[in-house]
């Protein structure tokens, strides 16, 4: 094990945040792992993945453990269904063209979500109508304090909507190094009733999709709304979608006509955050080397050299603007450091 000192985070960060590390130490086996948390300094942890769901706002005097933990493997499989396991520091994104070059199907509408594999349980990592939680088998994670191996049901991580148990109760506890998830072989189920799905189907002039061409979709629709964070520093969708009571709604859509929903329950309505950010007018907007991306108001980048610190307070001015104007409350779904 090398531990290195004073180490840019920039390139390590999908933001492009340059703080620093006061100790950086790269992840590459789960044995490494365990034999590190077992010697490490008394100074706290500070664990990172593909640093794509977090914002930087200072430097990070912890010790940086950076899970790099690479391989992915068929556990086992039937006629009809396979269970892959993929390890911690695979590139999320990758394994979905993985799986799809291999016919293996139920994870296409979550193609281009960045990040890794270790943090897709954390967040419950969810687009166009598909949750990890659908396919989610088992995650393996170590214990921080007393390095066990704990393996991780599906009902034992709690999923809910961008949610899990390692969010809530079990928070700064397990470093995850590991995921199973089972995965269709044939007679795939097509998740295609979102909207944008169904027109960037039609355009292309497909009628009976395939899971490949159902992933061409959904990259070509994020492409066309979300910046490249390796152009432009950003984390992807940085607040989550309110959900808001059937009465609050109505009040909402008196004085907004327009305002699109999503039914959740007979008694919970989900409404966009981008709409509602947009409607306040920051789409678009630029402060210096950061600001709201023009084709997506969810998004919040930075230009060049902002700082987290600069970004942070720009999503505070919306939260209190969207607070202000609707009466509703939007939380982030990036996670503040």
């Amino acid at each position: 094990m090398t531990t290195a000192t004073n180490v840019s985070l920039k390139s390590f960060n999908t933001f492009g945040i340059d703080a620093k590390a006061a100790s950086f130490c790269n992840i590459t086996s789960v044995e490494t792992l365990q034999n590190v948390l077992k010697t490490r300094p008394s100074r706290p942890l500070f664990i990172l993945g593909g640093g794509s769901n977090m914002l930087l706002t200072k430097d990070i005097e912890a010790l940086v453990l950076h899970i790099n933990l690479k391989g992915i493997d068929i556990v086992s499989e039937t006629e009809h269904t396979v269970i892959v396991k993929a390890m911690a520091g695979e590139n999320w994104h990758d394994f979905v063209l993985w799986c799809l070059q291999h016919n293996y199907g139920g994870i296409e509408n979550l193609s281009l979500i960045p990040g890794n594999i270790g943090t897709a349980p954390i967040q419950n990592i969810g687009a166009y109508g598909v949750e990890l939680k659908d396919t989610f088998v088992r995650c393996e994670a170590i214990h921080i304090k007393n390095q066990s191996l704990r393996l991780f049901s599906k009902t034992d991580c709690n999923f809910g909507y961008r949610e899990s148990v390692f969010k809530q109760d079990l928070r700064d506890q397990y470093i995850i190094t590991s995921v199973y998830l089972e995965l269709t072989k044939v007679n795939h189920t097509l998740h295609t009733d979102y909207g944008v799905i169904k027109n960037e189907l039609a355009d292309r002039g497909i009628e009976t999709p395939t899971i490949k061409d159902v992933s061409n979709a959904v990259i070509a629709i994020r492409q066309s709304k979300l910046p490249d964070p390796k152009e432009i520093g950003n984390s992807g969708s940085f607040f989550k979608n309110p959900v808001i009571s059937i009465e609050g709604f109505h009040k909402l859509e008196q004085n907004f006509p327009d305002v699109p929903s999503y039914k959740i329950s007979e008694a919970l309505v989900k409404v966009p955050a981008g709409w509602l950010i947009e409607k306040a007018g920051f789409k678009g907007k630029r402060f210096k080397d950061y600001g709201v991306h023009h084709k997506q108001a969810l998004v919040l980048v930075n230009y060049g050299d902002a700082t987290g610190k600069q970004i942070l307070e720009l999503a505070q001015l919306i939260q209190t603007t969207v607070k202000r104007l609707f009466n509703i409350s939007i939380e982030t779904e990036v996670n503040i450091i």
